[in-house]
């Protein structure tokens, strides 16, 4: 099983090098897996002129599986957009094809203080959302910024959906509810958005071919508030792109850290990218203080959706809740009864949880 191995800026190398601490650990017990490094975003910038330069890409082609840290600094924001870092993670996405975008949000019970939000409200929270990850908004022509016929500059981009973007990924939604709760609500703007008006009718087309599944429907401003109000309602949300981005960050919170939080980007054949949903946070990069666990725990992700080994992926899991629960946390967790650790101390230990 061959991984390219994409670091990428800020702390990315410094989360991605737990990450692989992890998985070296589990070749140790007979695991069969290559890993093969190359850069993105920044980094490929620098070393080749291009946030997704033409190797780095070949060899995500070649392998079956991506692991990503993250992309951007400030440095890079003088730069053409072209040549930003988050171009190439775009890029990324679109060149290999990844349109579902699974990110989890799971609340650890040792945790439950750390959440912005009541323990009573979030306590056993266990949601899914699928997001569509290349259309949309993000994506869609045309696009620009022109001077309009009132001599002003004037911005605009496209909501575009097509009928077949639509299907596949609700395909992946229902499926992905069938091996959970079996309850999907799909997630868009109906009301106002024509784009809208046709994911609902193609997601509920598809939902009859997945009876199990109960389905239902909920405008994304509202889908909004309910995420605060009563999260523990969803099991798996299915929306597109730009509602997508934002719920997931949202979802993300209610669990106390988005240095907790995974996130997997598949294409049609389960072949997928894997990163955690954190930026490249460049404020505290090299200081040894970012959380690797959702790194670890994307990792994890690979090992189940990719290559189908649920065990191996239970196995990291595991052992992400049994740090949790001996108190071992990272500054963005941490709390007064608990034990601080840096980064590298925290791959460390869920190694030795291994």
């Amino acid at each position: 099983m061959k991984i390219a191995v994409l670091p990428g800026d800020g702390i990315g190398p410094e989360v991605m090098d737990q990450a692989v601490k992890v998985l070296h650990a589990l070749v140790s017990d007979g695991l069969a897996l290559e890993m093969e490094f190359a850069p993105i975003g920044g980094a490929g910038y620098d070393a080749a002129g291009d946030p997704l330069p033409a190797a780095t890409l070949d060899l995500a082609r070649q392998a079956d599986a991506v692991l990503l840290g993250a992309v951007g600094g400030h440095r890079y924001d003088s730069l053409p957009r072209p040549m930003r870092p988050e171009q190439g993670l775009l890029r990324i996405r679109k060149e290999l094809n990844l349109f579902a975008n699974l990110r989890p949000a799971v609340l650890y019970p040792e945790l439950a203080g750390a959440s912005t939000l009541r323990p009573e409200v979030v306590s056993g929270l266990d949601l899914m959302i699928v997001r569509e990850l290349t259309g949309d908004l993000y994506f869609g022509q045309p696009r620009g910024i022109h001077i309009n016929a009132a001599g002003e500059r004037e911005g605009y981009n496209t909501m575009r959906y097509s009928e077949s973007e639509i299907r596949r990924v609700a395909h992946s939604g229902f499926r992905i509810a069938m091996k959970r709760g079996r309850k999907l609500c799909s997630v868009e703007k109906a009301n106002v958005l024509e784009t809208s008006e046709l994911w609902r009718e193609v997601v509920v087309e598809v939902g009859r071919e997945y009876p199990e599944v109960a389905l239902s429907h909920m405008y994304v401003d509202n889908a909004a508030m309910q995420l605060v109000r009563n999260p523990k309602q969803f099991d798996v949300m299915l929306t597109g792109n730009i509602f997508g981005d934002i719920l997931s960050d949202e979802a993300s919170m209610l669990t106390g850290s988005i240095g907790m939080l995974g996130s997997a980007s598949l294409d049609e054949h389960n072949k997928g990218m894997y990163e955690p949903i954190h930026g490249s946070a460049p404020d505290i990069a090299g200081q040894d203080i970012a959380n690797p666990l959702a790194t670890i725990l994307s990792a994890a992700m690979m090992l189940r959706y990719t290559f189908s080994l649920d065990e191996a992926a239970d196995r990291i899991e595991t052992a992400v809740r049994r740090v949790i629960a001996q108190g071992l946390r990272t500054l963005d967790i941490y709390t007064p009864d608990t034990t601080r650790v840096g980064c590298a101390a925290m791959g460390d230990a869920v190694v030795a949880a291994l």
